[in-house]
């Protein structure tokens, strides 16, 4: 029996894609499986700066149990926010540090002020404004958890 080129084109480019994904894949397990415990100086972050906000991310990679998680800090100046309100497919808790603004869950808007938690859930808007005199500060943790399937938009949602 005779394959065609086609045909066996096909299957080599199918098992060195598979292959591929494989090693990525294991890859991948075995940096969060052998991510150690660590320290990170303030002066270590990746820092972005933006029009009244300076955000440093701390770290952005997976873990044992999450895939991918990022943790940061926003420094936000009076009258600014890092962006508007969005959605996205992770989970998020922000925690207020310093400073006074407000929040924005699902288009409702509530105080906010040093020691406030926010938690978004997947795909519900969220947002923070500094309202304050002072610079905002605020933590972010989020994530997505192994093992759990991602949540699909809403229909007739929009990501931004």
């Amino acid at each position: 029996m005779k394959i065609s080129e086609t045909i066996k084109h096909t299957l080599v480019t199918t098992f060195v894609a598979l292959t591929a994904i494989a090693t990525a894949a294991t890859f991948t397990y075995a940096r969060a499986e052998n991510t150690p415990s660590f320290v990170l100086p303030q002066d270590k972050a990746v820092v972005d700066k933006g029009d009244g906000w300076v955000f440093y991310q701390y770290f952005n990679d997976e873990t044992v149990g999450t895939s991918p998680s990022l943790v940061g800090m926003a420094v936000i100046q009076a009258d600014k926010e890092i962006h508007p309100p969005h959605k996205h497919s992770d989970e998020e808790f922000l925690l207020v540090t310093q400073g006074t603004g407000e929040w924005n869950v699902k288009g409702k808007v509530f105080k906010a002020k040093a020691g406030d938690l926010l938690y978004a859930a997947p795909w519900d808007g969220h947002g923070v404004k500094n309202t304050g005199e002072e610079d905002l500060v605020f933590v972010v943790f989020k994530w997505q958890s192994k093992g759990v399937p991602v949540m699909n938009k809403p229909e007739g949602e929009e990501a931004n």
